[in-house]
């Protein structure tokens, strides 16, 4: 009997303690993180993310990022701009983070004001790898690293502006203008790098792409050649500016870059769909220039026939020079890089762990310069790799040739005139390639070499392809030269600062499984596709399968912003954070599961709680009738006009114009013809874009 009342009283003794345990809080990290279940994390370089699934009751999230090692209250908070919504999905990045071990917190703001938290794993974050000419002969020139410290982190009073579908043209930032440091606000991307243009605001700048941007979205911020232009007032100024994606999914459409004049800028962590002439132009006066981690696929066709493709994909021109190119995947590039024009000078540029997945030519292409090629996959090439002219010198080492033609070529020499050919490089001067442990494997076409067999490669010691070095370090003997021209190998690689040291070098045998997993954005990016070899390894054609699933690419993002508490600063957990300058847009709205939108543009005008509208209004474009209203004022379909939205259900949107049949509209990059006067189309959950294709005028919009 006593054991029966000793076991009961303990139960009861056992019950109070653990509703006291409760009552004073000792229990609330594990009641708290019931509501926040994090589906995903990881570390890349210098980055760290985080996924979760929604809170059905949470008005916004903050979230949070510190080394492992550090104690709770060194938690940074990171920028509202850097949490998205997905359809399924919340995501957060903190960018800017030195390698090392770091947890990131997510917490939940719920309706009744309390908050639910939880933690990562630890992720391990990596270095970039600063390689090549653009970290090179730093003393003189400095680095590529933009607006970023060595080590990755943002340095004190650095800057930072989010570039969003719906805040390309408004955001804005106060720019010194003058010696005496007097300051204007600049309103708009293109805008705020005029006035950096002038050259006295050198504050290090970060400009963060989120989600899908187009042409139309960033307006007069490109020029009529489909660039966004990053300028400096004379040859070599120093912009100290970065130009980077966020997170796996970041997408400039429909225009390329311009850098002219700058030094020290970096682009990295993008898509680059559609680009109107390059994607990236490097074209005059430029150093210390760092283009990395970037997919890039098809421009738009040019009028030249060469040019179905888009033109050149990552070219550089007038005097630029340390510059290092590395980690890029090109995706059947029809010319992935044209590297000198006319310089009467020689200039510096390296390419290193690009992924030339099925291109065509232009590995690079180069005129005088000296250029540095290594652990590059060169992926079914069908017309060359590298190729050289006009007294230029290369040093291609320990790069991966699978199934691709040429791998090496020397105007009007060896491979390149055999047959009777009149050769690939427009009847130009020759130059010198030294070659060093390069894995060649099923060669297509040929490869002769100046002073050795090796393999199937005959030797030719006058008419050649190559000198195949036998060490790192061999000097070219200055009796190898350039059959027309005369030209000798620089040995360059043996007797200047590359930036890049032979511990850099990743073994070839290994270089296929880096390139493939490291290069283009972070994690592989958002846009996926896979290469028939049997086809595509020998074909310059434009892959129209491909070419179509670029057209209809569309972004999954829903919006931005965590709607919740701003944050203090960006997040640097080993230094202080930086300043943030604010967007003067909020996210673009988004529609509720189940219910109807209605645009009237008669009643409503461009006032919209649901719809960003950017455009003229007209009452003298005619009277419509639409299911029984009378539509008297319209939104005129011009070049400036945009209208952004975002859904998180799947709906359709139904459009109605003056009555006309053929006329066409572009929704999400893609064009829709009216019949009646009306489109309706399908939209999946996301953001989205309405952009001119003709012109017409819009009197109503629907979505459900």
């Amino acid at each position: 009997m006593k054991k029966s009342v000793s076991k009961v009283t303990s139960y009861v003794l056992l019950f109070a303690l653990a509703l006291s345990i409760i009552a004073s809080g000792v229990a609330s990290k594990a009641v708290h993180a019931i509501g926040v279940s994090i589906t995903g994390s990881g570390g890349w370089n210098e980055t760290a993310y985080v996924e979760w699934t929604p809170v059905s009751n949470a008005q916004g999230y903050n979230v949070y990022v510190k080394p492992s090692s550090a104690a709770d209250s060194q938690y940074q908070q990171i920028d509202t701009q850097l949490i998205r919504q997905y359809p399924s999905k919340w995501r957060a990045d903190a960018v800017g983070l030195a390698a090392g071990s770091y947890v990131m917190k997510v917490e939940a703001v719920l309706s009744d004001g309390s908050k639910e938290s939880t933690v990562t794993n630890t992720v391990s974050v990596t270095a970039h790898d600063r390689s090549g000419f653009a970290f090179a002969n730093q003393s003189t020139f400095g680095t590529g690293s933009g607006a970023y410290n060595e080590d990755g982190t943002l340095p004190s009073g650095a800057q930072v502006i989010y570039i969003t579908s719906a805040t390309a043209q408004t955001v804005s930032l106060d720019v010194k203008i003058n010696s005496a440091g007097d300051k204007q606000t600049a309103v708009g991307l293109g805008a705020i790098l005029a006035l950096r243009q002038k050259g006295y605001d050198q504050t290090p700048l970060a400009i963060r792409f989120i989600g899908k941007v187009t042409d139309a979205n960033m307006g007069s911020s490109i020029n009529s050649g489909g660039f966004l232009q990053v300028k400096g007032a004379s040859a070599y100024t120093r912009m100290n500016t970065t130009i980077e994606g966020i997170g796996n999914d970041a997408t400039v459409y429909g225009w390329g870059f311009l850098l002219r004049n700058v030094g020290n800028v970096e682009v990295r962590n993008l898509g680059i769909l559609l680009f109107q002439d390059d994607a990236v132009s490097m074209d005059t006066g430029n150093v210390n220039i760092w283009v990395h981690n970037n997919d890039i696929t098809y421009g738009k066709a040019g009028s030249d026939a060469d040019q179905a493709k888009g033109d050149g994909s990552t070219d550089l021109k007038g005097a630029s020079t340390y510059t290092t190119i590395s980690y890029n995947h090109y995706w059947d590039s029809g010319k992935a890089a044209l590297i000198g024009l006319s310089e009467s000078s020689e200039f510096f540029v390296t390419f290193h762990h690009n992924w030339f997945d099925h291109s065509d030519s232009r590995h690079p292409r180069i005129r005088k310069g000296t250029i540095h090629v290594y652990n590059n996959f060169f992926d079914g090439v069908s017309k060359y790799g590298t190729g050289i002219t006009t007294a230029g010198s290369a040093f291609v080492e320990s790069n991966y040739y699978r199934h691709s033609k040429n791998p090496m070529l020397i105007s009007l020499q060896g491979t390149d005139i055999a047959g009777g050919s009149v050769g690939t490089f427009s009847g130009e001067n020759g130059g010198m390639i030294k070659a060093y442990n390069n894995s060649i494997v099923d060669l297509v076409g040929g490869l002769i070499y100046a002073n050795s067999n090796a393999g199937s490669a005959p030797a030719n010691a006058t008419s050649f392809d190559a000198y195949l070095a036998s060490t790192r370090n061999e000097t070219v003997p200055s009796s190898y030269k350039a059959l027309v021209g005369g030209t000798t190998y620089n040995n360059f690689d043996t007797t200047i600062d590359t930036g890049v040291n032979a511990a850099d070098i990743d073994s070839v045998s290994t270089v296929e499984q880096v390139v493939t997993s490291e290069a283009g954005r972070l994690g592989n990016g958002d846009f996926t596709w896979t290469f028939n070899d049997a086809v595509d390894d020998t074909s310059s054609d434009l892959n129209s399968a491909l070419m179509s699933k670029i057209l209809s690419y569309t972004s999954q993002l829903v919006s931005v912003g965590g709607n919740s508490t701003p944050p203090t600063g960006t997040p640097a957990p080993t230094t202080t954070p930086a300043p943030t300058a604010t967007p003067t847009t909020t996210p673009a709205p988004t529609s509720t599961p189940g219910t109807s939108i209605v645009h009237n543009f008669t009643t409503d005008g461009k006032t919209s709680s649901f719809f960003t509208i950017v455009g003229n209004l007209s009452t003298s474009k005619g009277t419509v009738v639409y299911n029984g209203l009378t539509l008297t004022q319209c939104l005129k379909m011009e070049s400036s006009t945009i209208i952004d939205f975002t859904t998180t259900t799947a709906k359709t949107l139904t459009l109605v114009f003056n009555p006309a049949n053929g006329l066409k509209v572009k929704i999400d990059g893609t064009s829709y013809a009216m019949t009646n006067g009306i489109v309706s189309v399908s939209l999946a959950p996301g953001a989205h874009t309405i952009i001119k294709e003709d012109v017409t005028n819009l009197y109503y919009m629907k979505l459900d």
